[in-house]
């Protein structure tokens, strides 16, 4: 099974009416690319290895690995938690190294991410841990409620919008999760092992609602390792492994 050394694309997605910003004809259609890109951290260790990948607009594609191969810090790059040592991570036509403060800000306003630990706030409720951050970007007290009840409704949570997250399950929880970090409505989605704590029902009714997204027009990048998952989802995979990517 080869290195990916040419960028990785699938052509079960193209973009059509969807994508609107200006763009070089050669990046039309297309949400995200790693170019030739290597991670090294402190002690020398290698996360990544001249890595390529290339996503088009509503694309859905599974990264799998086992951990520690380099799945959450090629995400991390792609949301700007880290920084490549070299190469280009070109997200949106924004090439992240370039970016710093409010501009950097305002590409993650153009990506939802979803972790596996959940990260919701204890002492807000459901409704409050989802429209956290639309009140932190300044909309309009009307917008968050024109935009929460859908939101909640999708994720199946609109009856359990005043409950606390102790007061939910885990998959509750993780669907909390979801929702918030799509209430903004964002073209992209990251999903860091977001079913890495569930059983197997809950972890098919997560990817049903991610699936839903990207029907609706979204990118949709999840990491897993839970092969048995993957396979019963029929779209695109590639695979890290030792720092490298791989097709499956």
């Amino acid at each position: 099974m080869p290195v990916l050394t040419t960028p990785v694309t699938t052509n079960k997605f193209v973009d059509g009416e969807g994508n609107k910003t200006q763009q070089h004809s050669d990046t039309a259609g297309i949400a995200l690319q790693l170019r030739s890109v290597t991670k090294i951290y402190t002690n020398t260790s290698h996360a990544l290895l001249d890595v390529n990948l290339q996503v088009k607009h509503k694309e859905f594609l599974f990264i799998t690995g086992p951990s520690g191969s380099g799945k959450s810090t090629l995400l991390k790059l792609l949301y700007g938690a880290e920084l490549a040592t070299q190469g280009e991570v070109i997200v949106h036509d924004c090439n992240l190294a370039t970016l710093r403060g409010d501009r950097l800000s305002l590409l993650r306003r153009r990506i939802g991410i979803v972790f596996q630990d959940y990260k919701l706030i204890p002492q807000r409720t459901v409704a409050e841990n989802v429209t956290f951050v639309l009140q932190a970007q300044g909309y309009t007290r009307k917008e968050i409620q024109r935009r929460l009840e859908p939101t909640l409704k999708l994720v199946g949570l609109l009856a359990k919008a005043d409950r606390f997250p102790d007061q939910l399950s885990g998959g509750e929880q993780q669907r909390v999760s979801i929702a918030r970090a799509i209430v903004a409505t964002p073209p992209l989605l990251l999903a860091d092992e977001p079913t890495g704590n569930l059983d197997p029902d809950n972890s098919w009714q997560i990817m049903q609602i991610l699936e839903k997204l990207n029907s609706f027009g979204a990118t949709v990048i999840v990491t897993t390792h839970d092969e048995q998952l993957v396979r019963r989802c029929n779209h695109p995979v590639v695979q890290v492994r030792d720092g490298k990517l791989y097709r499956k």
